[in-house]
């Protein structure tokens, strides 16, 4: 017996349409409260049921003399119906503690951590974990240290070495399940998320722009220089700053470049097309440049260590879940269209944030390792 069947059997006895054997199992199963998944029989239902039940006991006054073959098929019957309710329930509860038992196979995987790998101009690379705190190098009379935060920090030194000296170039760059922030020689504050790099020179006091380049998202607090304008590239467009706070999200595999500014004013230009933004407001660049204005803290959750989403599909949430966790994300069968909204601490484990987008009843997941298999 298939969900529908039972449900329609159930049906029928509440418009009083059952077989003698069918009424007589059913109201067994009613008198002892069973509830099947979502069928929850309410109080009121069972309040119907009962005075149906007490009807036909007054009705019944005389008592039913039934043949001894007539009852042993009377009670086969009813035992035949509820040996497939009961079958029922347990395929429900199994598939539900299967699910259970899949995510929690997901208890391992850690969430992402602060860390990264600072490449020098000469080709050195520090990766920033095994590094303790304190002087990494000195570039160009600028000094290059790690404060006990763990943020990178960038102090000229040496004004007089940096006459002369030709423009050198760093990179910082988080594989995936790491984030890092560094402090760029200008005083401009960067904070850096998974599966990113950012490449700006060692200094900017010989060029007439603050010019960095980025790959991946970044939330940005630009120290105000009117005389030398701050400007992020990416590979689809740049965004010119004189002084401001905002985040920038442009990720090769995602659909969209996001530039979302949430105090002063920048200038994204790209793809020939050029659009102004005033706080609260995201540009979206697909090809075609687009405005429009957003709840700015869905733009910056990551930086508070969140995973917050609105109105979100699931390729877009298990894109970010794939890069902070470092997994590898796949689809069986048909990819859930639904949209989810929500919001999850960073710091769980990857299991708690699976187990909240499966109570929407919407998506469920199957772990493999690192793998992890989105089902409808």
């Amino acid at each position: 017996m298939n969900r529908q069947q039972a449900n329609e059997l159930l049906q029928r006895y509440r418009n009083g349409e059952c077989s003698f054997e069918e009424q007589q199992a059913i109201e067994a199963w009613i008198d002892q409260e069973v509830n099947i998944g979502n069928w929850v029989i309410s109080d009121a239902e069972k309040a119907v049921f009962g005075k149906r039940l007490k009807e036909r006991i007054e009705v019944s006054k005389k008592p039913l003399r039934v043949s001894r073959s007539l009852k042993i098929r009377r009670l086969l019957a009813i035992a035949s119906i509820l040996i497939l309710i009961c079958s029922f329930v347990t395929l429900i509860y199994q598939r539900q503690v299967s699910q259970h038992r899949d995510l929690n196979l997901a208890n391992h995987i850690q969430p992402g951590k602060n860390s990264a790998t600072l490449t020098l101009a000469d080709g050195k690379k520090i990766l920033l974990t095994d590094h303790g705190n304190g002087k990494l190098a000195n570039e160009s009379g600028v000094s290059i240290s790690k404060s006990a935060d763990g943020q990178i920090i960038y102090e000229i030194s040496d004004l007089e070495k940096q006459e002369g000296e030709p423009l050198r170039y760093n990179t910082l760059s988080t594989a995936f399940g790491q984030q890092y922030q560094i402090r760029l020689p200008d005083g401009t504050r960067v904070w850096l998320n998974n599966g990113s790099s950012l490449k700006y020179p060692v200094s900017f006091s010989k060029t007439a722009q603050r010019k960095v380049e980025l790959d991946g998202e970044a939330y940005f607090e630009v120290s105000k220089d009117p005389s030398q304008p701050f400007v992020v590239k990416t590979s689809t467009q740049e965004v010119l700053v004189l002084g401001t706070h905002f985040n920038l999200n442009a990720y090769a595999n995602e659909p969209l470049t996001k530039t979302t500014l949430l105090e002063g004013r920048v200038k994204v230009n790209g793809n020939g097309a050029e659009a102004t933004l005033s706080p609260g407001q995201q540009a979206l660049n697909n090809g075609v440049l687009q405005v429009r204005n957003v709840d700015t803290e869905l733009a910056i959750a990551w930086k508070n260590n969140q995973f917050m989403f609105e109105s979100e599909n699931i390729q877009n949430i298990m894109r970010m879940v794939e890069r902070w966790y470092n997994v590898r994300v796949d689809y069986e069968g048909d990819i859930p269209r639904d949209e989810f909204s929500g919001a999850v601490s960073r710091f769980d484990n990857l299991s708690e944030v699976l187990k909240i987008l499966e109570l929407t009843g919407k998506v469920h997941f199957k772990v493999e390792g690192r793998r992890i298999m989105v089902i409808k």
